[in-house]
């Protein structure tokens, strides 16, 4: 069972608001699949095109649990 682009979201927003990092739109979700074609990651960034306040977390389809996490504030 994977989970869905949504799900993935509200857990890295989730995660930002533990961390106490700004979770700016627009977002950039990128999906990444594994050599079998089934969907292993998706890797999210924040405030996407933009300089600064920048989240990127990366999200296990599978499981649902962050694997990296990083914040750029300025």
């Amino acid at each position: 069972m994977t989970i869905g682009k949504e799900p993935a979201i509200e857990i890295a927003r989730k995660r930002a608001a533990e961390k106490g990092w700004t979770f700016a739109e627009p977002f950039e979700v990128i999906t990444r699949r594994g050599w079998s074609g089934v969907l292993s990651h998706f890797e999210i960034e924040t405030n996407a095109g933009n300089l600064g306040a920048k989240a990127r977390l990366v999200i296990d389809a599978g499981m649902g649990e962050i694997v990296s996490e990083a914040y750029v504030a300025r």
